[in-house]
């Protein structure tokens, strides 16, 4: 089989799909993925009753982040929770989308307890996998690859994943091209295994080496969204040329314009999948936005999120408007 799917495959996949609408997800009481997976804090309760309240939006998809530690530490127990983890989102009609490797937020980490929010900093303890240092560091790769293809082998064949995103935001941190080379070793080591499921990694920012790769490189276009309602209609419209599915696996800040009332319908119209950043307020502090001020109170119109921890909607007539979108049936 070729390393990247024909464009008829790729929509012979994306045909037999629901219009894919969710979010990316992390349990409230986690402040980033290694939180959310060891197994000290792995919270299936707490997983299975917000995954609940995902389902109870109509949505079908989560995006979930994972860690190349996790699987250094133990590849058969981070197996098994991501095994519970797929279990759980099955049982609510979710099928989720893993994200392999990520340029954001922080650099230095370690396994073990994490930090303490701080006080409405968006994303204070949200670390990097696996980190600049090893991504400009080749002779750290052997782990690398082998955590790649253990994990894609182990899932290759598993219907509750819907898709596998490699890369979340290569070139963030300012690292630019330097992400380059681990970006299409992790196509490399995913084309030796070739999962049944999509790959892909999303376009967010306009850099043409890394744009470029990526998108010859994908089965299925991915790509993140923060803006007005026009600028998503454009980005739609060039991505287009490509005649391949599309994804906005990153969308919805409410302060700079992008809004569930502004956005679905035209992702709905376009037949293009969806899912907004965030689920439920939690120690992410994700309801402020990029550049909140330590200790500033909370937003009177919060950046992402929908539901308050006890399950609670933010905005009522929001959380109906998503529920109608949904319900109203397929693209």
């Amino acid at each position: 089989m070729p390393p990247v799917w024909t464009s008829e495959q790729a929509w012979t996949w994306f045909q037999a799909q629901p219009w894919l609408v969710g979010c990316n997800f992390i349990p409230s009481n986690a402040i980033n993925q290694l939180e959310m997976w060891q197994i000290e804090t792995f919270d299936p309760e707490t997983i299975d009753y917000e995954l609940g309240w995902a389902q109870s939006l109509g949505f079908n998809t989560v995006r979930v982040y994972l860690h190349d530690l996790l699987w250094d530490n133990s590849s058969d127990g981070f197996r098994v929770r991501i095994d519970q983890f797929l279990r759980i989102a099955a049982a609510h009609a979710i099928r989720p989308i893993l994200v392999i490797f990520d340029d954001c937020w922080n650099a230095d980490f370690a396994l073990g307890k994490q930090p303490a929010p701080r006080p409405s900093i968006h994303n204070s303890g949200w670390v990097q996998s696996p980190g600049v240092r090893v991504v400009n560091n080749r002779w750290d790769w052997n782990r690398l690859e082998r955590y790649v293809k253990g994990l894609l082998t182990a899932f290759a064949n598993d219907e509750r994943i819907l898709l596998w995103d490699l890369y979340n935001e290569p070139g963030n941190s300012q690292q630019g091209e330097r992400s380059l080379p681990l970006l299409q070793a992790a196509f490399e080591w995913a084309w030796s295994v070739r999962p049944s499921q999509p790959l892909s990694v999303g376009v967010w920012f306009d850099h043409p080496d890394l744009n470029a790769f990526q998108l010859a490189s994908s089965d299925v276009i991915t790509f993140h969204n923060y803006g007005p309602a026009e600028g998503l209609k454009q980005q739609i419209a060039s991505l287009r040329a490509f005649n391949r599915p599309l994804i906005c696996t990153e969308y919805m800040s409410r302060g700079l314009g992008s809004r569930f009332e502004t956005h679905l319908p035209i992702f709905k119209q376009e037949k293009v999948g969806c899912l907004n950043w965030g689920l439920v307020a939690g120690k992410t502090n994700t309801i402020y936005a990029w550049n909140t001020p330590e200790g500033a109170p909370e937003p009177e119109l919060w950046f992402h999120d929908i539901f308050r921890k006890d399950g609670s909607p933010y905005l009522p007539a929001e959380v109906a408007f998503i529920r109608q979108m949904t319900a109203s049936g397929g693209v």
